[in-house]
């Protein structure tokens, strides 16, 4: 599975094509880059290895790895700083979604006057950026869940309010993509299934968002088509390159298709992620079923006609929302939010941040904090 596509970025895709890094680099201009990944990667030999490749190819490379799994504005800050500090003129965002997402921001900052939530994706905030100041990006996922590597935007905590806040511009989209799946093969078990999941998530949230978008929707399908024919076996045997490029498709797949539109799932897992520094991808797993019951009135027939594409032996709404429970079984998802560290205490606040949540605009039916806060007591139970 190799290929170099040109939607919706420039992508090169395909197992040892991490070694075409430099090259990628010299395509946007980039001298000196600032390689941006969080700690626990920056101790791998893929690191390493990326490093001394730019090295050999004549591009000195400085290395970023304050990042956490929910990132912080100060990790941006932090990571402006370091920029700065090695002269660099590009970045290289190397990770899963939390390291894409705080190289991309960094790439947006390191020119800027004004103060980061100055552009959160709100109206036409976009417009503040000084986009001849951005510098340019190279995007290398070494997960297959979030897609950040084809997105416009960034999901960062503002600490003061305890809030993902989603940074935008359209320049924030990498100039250059390496999709690599060999770089996913040594993702532990657990975690190829809770980024699995989260790749889901953003198809299928797509697929139901509310509005005419064909083009997105086949998109949705597809990679909805691939995680069912992936994810299991990625899970079971991490070393089945086959799976996991179908994985690393449907991750950049449902993150193309998302710009559809997304919906209750992320905005329920925002606040559990800002507040409880839980995983993205296992908190939209965990409540996915829920909001699906919640949608069914409105989703019910196109999720019969995706359970039919993706060859499901009951083709209906009941056989989809089935084959997403026994799917989280298989890969030990919990069913309740109780296993994330959520508690009854947490629901009012969290419904009022879910309620303000921009994914909420894109639910197909509309949800309001009260919604919510049913929501997240049905998470918790248990009862769909």
């Amino acid at each position: 599975m190799n290929g170099t596509w040109n939607y919706p970025t420039p992508m090169r895709f395909g197992a040892g094509r991490i070694a075409e890094l430099p090259g990628a680099c010299r395509e946007l201009g980039i001298k000196r880059p600032l390689l941006v990944t969080d700690r626990g990667l920056a101790a791998l030999p893929m690191v390493a290895q990326a490093i001394a490749d730019n090295e050999a190819g004549g591009l000195p490379t400085a290395l970023f790895s304050d990042v956490r799994g929910n990132p912080v504005g100060q990790n941006v800050l932090d990571g402006v700083d370091a920029f700065g500090s090695a002269d660099c003129d590009g970045v290289i965002a190397f990770g899963g979604g939390s390291a894409l997402d705080v190289g991309k921001s960094v790439a947006l900052m390191v020119g800027q006057t004004r103060p980061m939530w100055d552009f959160e994706d709100i109206g036409d905030n976009w417009t503040r950026v000084d986009a001849q100041a951005m510098a340019p990006v190279v995007a290398v996922p070494t997960t297959a869940g979030t897609g950040s590597e084809v997105g416009r935007a960034a999901v960062i905590t503002q600490q003061s309010t305890h809030t993902k806040r989603i940074l935008f511009h359209p320049k924030m989209l990498p100039g250059r993509v390496i999709c690599d799946p060999e770089l996913t093969v040594g993702l532990p078990a657990t975690l190829t299934g809770w980024v699995g999941m989260d790749a889901l998530s953003h198809s299928l949230e797509a697929f139901c968002a509310p509005g005419w978008h064909p083009m997105a929707d086949g998109i949705a399908v597809e990679g909805m088509l691939l995680v069912r024919a992936a994810l299991e076996r990625a899970v079971a045997d991490g070393s089945d390159l086959e799976a996991r490029s179908m994985m690393m498709a449907a991750s950049t797949m449902g993150a193309t298709a998302f710009q559809k539109g997304l919906g209750g799932m992320h905005a329920m897992s925002h606040p559990i992620g800002a507040l409880l520094d839980a995983h993205h991808g296992l908190t939209n797993a965990i409540v996915m079923p829920y909001v699906l019951v919640r949608n069914r009135e409105r989703i019910a027939a196109g999720l019969g006609r995706v359970a039919a594409y993706i060859e499901l032996e009951d083709p209906s709404f009941e056989g989809f929302l089935s084959w997403v429970l026994q799917l989280r079984e298989t890969l030990g998802i919990p069913h309740t939010l109780e296993s994330v560290g959520m508690d009854q205490g947490h629901i009012g606040q969290m419904a009022q941040m879910a309620e303000a949540d921009s994914c909420t605009a894109g639910n197909p039916v509309s949800l309001v904090a009260a919604d919510y806060e049913q929501l997240y007591r049905r998470a918790l139970s248990g009862r769909l």
